[in-house]
């Protein structure tokens, strides 16, 4: 079997590692329920207050894709800890916020942190465990991928409707302070630092690749594609990743090792954690503001009425993760994506002006059963399948293609929502305004459900990877046994 790199405490450096992801990934969501307080508080517009989340994705989807060359060069102790100091302190500095641009500075400050965790959480811990064991351990990861960004609006809620916003902050940063001491105390050098050639065109055909496609489906849900300000950053986005695939072909040393998409099941567990992590953060965005504006909930209690479903998450991944060692990924990936049509199919059914919260909660849980069932499933047959020297690069490019998934289905999400709204005021002129956002939130799960839909048709072509680190050694082994 695969042997594993031993560490000293293999548990203790998961959990810095899944902990300091976890606040990464939480503050992609966290403010969604804070918006109008900070849009009243800095007197701004709902366009500038978006970038609070825009800025952080696209932070995180420039930087990600870079973070598999920083790897080769840097220690994984040097890495995690810097990425948690430069997280504290982009924690504090929001906290401490005075301005919006200050509160921007804070929360792009903290992405970058983020961006260094994010990878190095997934490739070290593929390497410390053995595989036999890595369906537990991959369920947890994908516990924290998807419960981060679900939870974010839930506790959030309650944290703003007691503390105020600025304590999201403060309890991050607390806790920051905690994960640095454990970092130091338990973190062991895994990474192989090669240090290859820095190809400086690469960085920045990957820069203006990532960040002009986040950025225009960003700013489409306040204007049109056919605006400048849109089109011309998704052209350019387009172009330089076009040309950014070419090179990395090319190079000798490439700076994320493309071929990971050679690999069939590593490309289609790639496209169903990416269509996932669309459906999750569409919804951390839709029913906050469904669920504050339309039913009128308070912050605190929109973020409680989240917590079943989220709850179902946290006691079904561990549980998953155990039966995947044993059956493996395609009917897990097959019944989930089941779930997910039926939880979407519920929110297009029932959604309205006048809908019982107990029916918006119970299709959150049958949507969250789903995901839990896709996500682990795919994410840990993708990177099963590939040799060890490229999980670096397979976990870059996996967690580049999640970010681009959530500013994409964000922004996508908002757009079609500000459609349907104005769709229902054309047809039904005298509507109130719970009715109008009610028929917009409506309309943007035709979307979602849409993706669900293609999800599922996806799954039938799920095989289950087996790791060729564990063929070769047996293939040693069995030829061993010849020789003797």
């Amino acid at each position: 079997m695969e042997t594993q790199i031993q560490v000293r405490k293999p548990k203790a450096m998961a959990f810095i590692l899944m902990l300091g992801a976890f606040l990464g990934l939480f503050g992609e969501t966290a403010l969604n329920m804070a918006l109008t307080n900070i849009m009243d508080e800095f007197t701004i517009k709902p366009a500038t207050a978006q970038w609070l989340t825009t800025g952080y994705l696209l932070t995180l989807g420039i930087l990600v894709p870079i973070t598999a060359l920083i790897m080769k060069w840097f220690t994984t102790r040097q890495l995690v800890i810097s990425g948690i100091v430069i997280s504290l302190a982009g924690a504090i500095l929001a906290a401490l916020s005075i301005n919006f641009p200050m509160l921007l500075a804070g929360r792009i400050v903290q992405a970058v942190g983020t961006g260094l965790i994010l990878p190095i959480m997934l490739t070290v811990v593929l390497l410390i465990f053995p595989i036999q064991k890595r369906g537990v351990v991959m369920g947890i990861v994908g516990l924290v991928i998807t419960t981060a960004p679900a939870v974010g609006p839930t506790l959030s809620g309650v944290i703003i409707s007691t503390l105020g916003w600025p304590f999201i902050f403060w309890i991050s940063a607390v806790l920051y302070v905690f994960l640095v001491i454990g970092a130091i105390m338990v973190i062991s050098n895994v990474s192989e630092n090669t240090k290859p050639k820095i190809d400086i065109l690469s960085i920045l055909l990957s820069t203006i690749g990532f960040g002009g496609i986040i950025y225009a489906f960003s700013t489409m849900a306040e204007e049109s594609i056919t605006a400048t300000i849109v089109w011309a950053p998704l052209l350019a986005g387009i172009v330089a990743l076009i040309l950014f695939g070419v090179r990395q072909f090319k190079m000798e040393e490439p700076m994320i090792n493309l071929r990971v998409f050679k690999y069939p099941m590593f490309t289609l567990g790639t496209f169903m954690m990416f269509l996932s992590i669309l459906v999750i953060l569409s919804t951390a965005i839709l029913l906050p503001l469904y669920l504050k504006d339309v039913l009128l909930l308070s912050a605190a209690a929109a973020g409680l009425m989240l917590l079943p479903g989220n709850a179902v998450n946290l006691i079904l991944s561990p549980i998953v993760g155990t039966l995947f060692d044993k059956w493996g990924a395609r009917y897990f990936v097959m019944i989930g994506s089941v779930f997910v049509i039926l939880g979407n199919i519920m929110f297009v059914t029932v959604i309205s002006s006048t809908t019982p919260v107990w029916q918006i909660v119970v299709a959150f849980m049958i949507l969250f059963v789903g995901l839990t069932m896709v996500t682990m499933p795919s994410q840990t047959n993708a990177m099963n399948e590939l040799p060890r020297h490229m999980y670096a690069d397979g976990s870059a490019a996996m967690n580049t293609l999640n970010q681009v998934a959530g500013a994409t289905g964000t922004a996508i999400a908002m757009t079609i929502f500000t459609m349907g709204q104005n769709g229902h005021m054309t047809d039904f002129p005298g509507a109130s305004e719970g009715e109008v956002l009610a028929a917009g939130v409506k309309f943007a799960f035709y979307f979602i459900t849409a993706i669900a839909v293609l999800g599922f048709i996806s799954s039938f072509f799920t095989k289950n990877s087996t790791n060729p680190n564990v063929k070769s050694s047996k293939k040693k082994a069995s030829e061993q046994v010849k020789v003797g």
